[in-house]
């Protein structure tokens, strides 16, 4: 079983389907793996006896003829989806050690498709941030460099699934937090329309631009992921829309001819590092001799995402954030004399610098006198960017450029600089505040060997065409079946 781990998730369920292996032998096998790989520090939280409990109730369903579409196949969770069976933390000390009464509707879905759950992965605190360096218990490591970021806020989604610890992973998108670490990484991830999944039991930073996504390493595994996680969810979730569940694999194969793929100016500027651009020039080149047709446009207001978004951001973490006071759950202080003492040491001991930083960040663009100047103003703007993307859909089908201006950057060297940190997405939060669908895909390698990832945006429910694009990238080129080198070298090799 020792070459379990490179099969994909279409692989997998293929061979499980087949009984030319069991469920609880895949399990065993990437448990294994996992324990064998700590020091990249993707886990936050795993059970083997859960696990091979589901593995085994898998194997059960298989005998009896079932066929669910990821029956057998392992999975594992962004530690922002509450869970049941595993503490859910959001990579806070504040939630150390937290067990919810319930699964997130995400992990629901995935295990009624017959997924088996390896356990949840690191994150950056409340997923805020673009490093996982914010997590509360240990940074995760890229495994093509452990000396360098994996790309946050879902870091460790990005390490399982490059570093063949999880055929496939949930992650979740704010500002980027999907594309980016698997652009870091060398994986493929996708953030789907806002409002696709359902945002129930997903630990809320900002509500009106999380969403939940699929990572895996190939275009059709998301496709099979995202068709298990996407229905609608009204009961339980405002944010979710009434659009009837997709099959995102049946349009895996449709020609690219006559596809206008968007090039926005404003993403090839001098902020864009050389080696990003040559990957990414090579794969819009790929797409052409497919048959798509390049069209320049522009996107003008994708500097101003970057203000806009670090206000209404943080001013919905400031609201989201302050149910945790030590009255109801969550950490309480020690020794406190009052009330709003206990609240005062309580968020002060569990929150981290960077969840404070916007908090704090939040609580100014909200108070009166500074509403209008900030928040109302970052509102009006959010709704232009909006606008600038249905404009240039008139001239094209998907959108095109880089994740990222460079590639993963080492671990530590922005750490006293977070705003060197936010400007690193700058190309990722104009789609995350229109709410629009948007991908990362492998397209080559940049400085010191490390993975460089190709940005797809489509407009709203388009999704399947994102994949597809992806998927017939993926057809001609081998980025996706790289392994990082330094995954099976020895462990102080790693450190």
């Amino acid at each position: 079983m020792s070459q379990l781990h490179d099969l994909t998730v279409a692989e997998l369920a293929a061979k499980l389907r087949a009984k030319d292996v069991s469920a609880v032998e895949v399990a065993r096998h990437f448990l294994a793996r996992g324990a064998s790989h700590r020091s990249l520090g993707a886990y936050l939280a795993v059970d083997e006896q859960v696990t091979l409990a589901q593995a085994r109730a898998a194997d059960a369903r298989i005998a009896a003829g079932e066929s669910a579409p990821l029956l057998g196949v392992p999975v594992a969770h962004k530690d922002i989806f509450v869970t049941r069976d595993f503490a859910s933390t959001a990579g806070s000390k504040m939630l150390e050690g937290y067990r919810s009464p319930f699964d997130a509707t995400v992990v629901q879905r995935l295990a009624g498709a017959g997924a088996v759950t390896l356990g949840k992965l690191n994150c950056d605190e409340f997923a805020m941030g673009s490093s996982n360096e914010n997590s509360a218990y240990h940074v995760a490591r890229n495994p093509w460099d452990p000396a360098r970021i994996p790309g946050g806020s879902s870091g460790g989604s990005a390490v399982a699934v490059a570093a063949r610890l999880a055929p496939a992973a949930t992650g979740t998108d704010t500002g980027g937090s999907i594309r980016q670490p698997a652009s870091f990484c060398g994986i493929t991830g996708i953030k789907p329309t806002y409002g696709r999944a359902s945002r129930y039991g997903m630990i809320a930073f900002a509500s009106s631009l999380d969403q939940a996504g699929p990572m895996a390493r190939t275009a059709e595994d998301c496709a099979l992921l995202l068709s298990a996680m996407c229905a609608p969810d009204p009961d339980r979730d405002s944010t979710s829309l009434e659009i009837a569940p997709e099959d995102f694999t049946r349009s895996l194969n449709d020609s690219l001819e006559g596809l206008r793929v968007g090039v926005p100016r404003e993403f090839f500027g001098a902020g864009l590092a050389a080696d990003v651009r040559a990957a990414i020039d090579a794969a819009l080149q790929e797409l052409r001799q497919q048959g798509a047709q390049l069209v320049e446009i522009s996107l003008p207001r994708t500097e101003l995402s970057i203000p806009v978004y670090y206000i209404i951001a943080p001013a919905e973490a400031s609201s989201n954030l302050s149910r945790y006071d030590g009255v109801k759950f969550g950490h309480r202080a020690r020794q406190y004399g009052d009330l709003i003492d206990m609240y005062q040491k309580s968020r002060a001991e569990g929150f981290g610098d960077e969840v404070k930083r916007r908090i704090m960040v939040g609580t100014y663009v909200l108070s009166h006198g500074y509403y209008d100047a900030y928040y109302l103003q970052a509102q009006k703007i959010r709704r232009m960017i909006a606008d600038d993307f249905q404009q240039a859909f008139r001239q094209c089908d998907v959108i095109a450029g880089p994740v990222a201006p460079t590639v993963a950057w080492k671990l530590g060297e922005k750490a006293d600089d977070p705003v060197a940190n936010y400007l690193a997405d700058i190309f990722t939060l104009p789609g995350s505040l229109a709410g629009l669908p948007g991908l990362s895909v492998p397209c080559g390698f940049g400085e010191a060997g490390m993975p460089v990832g190709l940005q797809l945006l489509g407009n709203y429910f388009g999704e399947a065409k994102l994949l597809n694009v992806a998927h017939r990238l993926q057809r001609v080129t081998d980025f996706h079946q790289r392994i990082p080198v330094a995954v099976d070298a020895a462990p102080e090799a790693r450190a």
